[in-house]
């Protein structure tokens, strides 16, 4: 009897503590859930917490997929774009200047941010004073702003002066109405620059056609993207001493010469008669003998040219293509051989010799 009752005993223990332990969690389950309804009333304790957990998880899964997919490359597009066409807005013109830019400091020994090197009296010249820069090359401040806002907007990230004139070049073409392109990152910015460089590899306005081909096939480029690369005159303007040299212009365009004949004589001339419009009006100009420049017009005087001039002067779309394509291997010449490369943290200068290859 006694072990029995000392069984029973233990069973009722057990059951009142069974019976304690649902109270308990009775009362803590309903004291949670008051407290949460008083957070949020229209929700049982159970939904509103898979709801916000849920809620908190996609929100960290939606950011770690916005920065995971962010790409270096874009945020320095992004950066260019933004100086280029506030830069544009502000002056039309400027889109053709940067076009040009990026082209002299191409067309001199490759793609090396040469031209933007300020001279240093008496230890360095370089080539934005060479005749064919000297008061005519512009847009160096929105190539140095762009590249602050690269620094400023995409920390950690380096990028040539080079890259900056390649991809302004681009972005203006677009905001004028021409075609976009891709641009490749990785150029390298000089350290030096080439002042007779730029007076004997770029194309002059008195230059005659077989120059010109000579010139242009010299860095490799055919008849055709020739022909198409001069259709950046379809934007900008010539300066007015330059229109007063009569080596430089067609004598057909009847230009007359209303400024005094001084190296830094601003009036402008216009290059075609859409001159903030992209478009193939430049061509249909040089087809009726209205070129401005001399190294324009004698496109014309040769069967094979004039029948490229006026493929574009018909098509636009074929202009279009045919440009974009001819900008990007301009955009892809090396830099010289045995020439000390880097990337310049301001444009206009070399960086120290201890940051030279950075």
């Amino acid at each position: 009897m006694a072990f029995r009752a000392s069984h029973l005993s233990l069973a009722l223990s057990l059951v009142a503590l069974a019976l304690a332990g649902v109270a308990i969690y009775r009362n803590t389950y309903e004291a949670m859930n008051m407290g949460l309804q008083k957070l949020s009333p229209n929700f049982e304790l159970s939904e509103s917490a898979v709801s916000i957990l849920t809620l908190n998880n996609n929100v960290d899964q939606q950011n770690s997929h916005e920065l995971s997919q962010q790409s270096p490359e874009s945020c320095v597009f992004s950066a260019v774009r933004g100086v280029v066409d506030s830069a544009i807005d502000t002056e039309r013109r400027m889109g053709a200047s940067l076009i040009r830019l990026h082209f002299h400091d191409c067309f001199v020994d490759g793609c090396d941010g040469g031209i933007l090197l300020d001279d240093i009296a008496g230890s360095f010249q370089g080539e934005q004073t060479s005749p064919p820069n000297d008061n005519s090359a512009r847009g160096y401040e929105v190539i140095a702003q762009a590249k602050q806002s690269v620094k400023d907007t995409c920390p950690n990230i380096s990028v040539s002066c080079a890259d900056i004139l390649a991809i302004a070049a681009r972005d203006s073409v677009v905001k004028l109405g021409g075609q976009t392109y891709n641009i490749a990152l990785g150029r390298r910015d000089a350290r030096t620059a080439n002042f007779t460089g730029a007076l004997t590899q770029l194309p002059a306005p008195f230059d005659n056609l077989t120059v010109q081909i000579t010139k242009f096939s010299d860095k490799n480029f055919t008849v055709r993207e020739m022909v198409a690369l001069a259709g950046a005159h379809t934007v900008g303007f010539t300066r007015c001493v330059t229109v007063c040299n009569s080596n430089n212009v067609n004598p057909a365009a009847s230009l007359s010469c209303n400024c005094s004949v001084t190296q830094n004589n601003t009036n402008l001339q216009q290059l075609d008669t859409t001159p903030t419009v992209f478009d193939k009006v430049y061509y249909e100009d040089l087809n009726r003998n209205q070129g401005i420049l001399f190294s324009d017009q004698v496109l014309t005087g040769n069967t094979t040219t004039a029948a490229i001039v006026t493929t574009y002067s018909n098509d636009s779309n074929v202009l279009f293509g045919d440009f974009a394509a001819a900008m990007i291997k301009m955009g892809n010449l090396p830099p010289s051989q045995g020439v000390q490369l880097e990337i310049r943290d301001v444009c206009s200068r070399v960086n120290p010799s201890s940051v030279a290859s950075m």
